[in-house]
């Protein structure tokens, strides 16, 4: 379980294709603390699990399943990865619960500017709208946010500006 509050913002080292699942290698500092072989750490809000954590680094294998309904298959070498780690009994609980399970991948839409804040509007899949409602949380690349507006086709979740300049 997570809350879906980022603590760090990770970096993808390499990728490694095995057949249709892949290695990847994030490089992180704050996630890797405490950590142990066989954690679970949220990459983009998927929960994977930790393998050959370094101080700097640690490795997590992912299935055909996860890179297909996810934002992992579209990753490369260096990019930006959301990071946070598991949540223990005595976690304060700053977001929402989030599982780490994904359920779709939506496709961004537009965005506006509301002078500090913004609003983001994403398409989903039809086959995950009885998940999605109004006022309900949902979780972007990790990031635990509220539905403020929700069409059939479209929500739309409001950003202020703490979350916009986490990193």
């Amino acid at each position: 379980m997570f809350t879906g509050i980022i603590e760090e913002l990770g970096r993808v080292r390499e990728i490694e294709k095995r057949g249709e699942d892949a290695r990847i290698m994030i490089e992180a500092h704050i996630v890797t603390e405490q950590s142990h072989d066989g954690d679970s750490i949220a990459v983009n809000g998927v929960c994977l699990t930790a393998l050959e954590l370094k101080p700097d680094s640690f490795v997590a294998d992912v299935s055909k399943e996860t890179l297909f309904r996810s934002t992992l298959g579209a990753l490369a070498n260096g990019s930006p990865v959301n990071l946070e780690r598991a949540v223990t009994p005595a976690t304060r609980l700053g977001g929402h619960i989030v599982q780490g399970h994904v359920d779709g991948r939506g496709k961004f839409l537009a965005s506006e500017n509301h002078g500090d804040s913004w609003t983001f509007r994403f398409a989903y899949p039809k086959e995950i709208a009885k998940y999605v409602i109004f006022k309900g949380s949902i979780a972007i690349d990790g990031i635990s946010l509220t539905i403020a507006e929700l069409a059939d086709d479209y929500f739309v979740i409001a950003v202020i500006p703490k979350t916009l300049q986490a990193k």
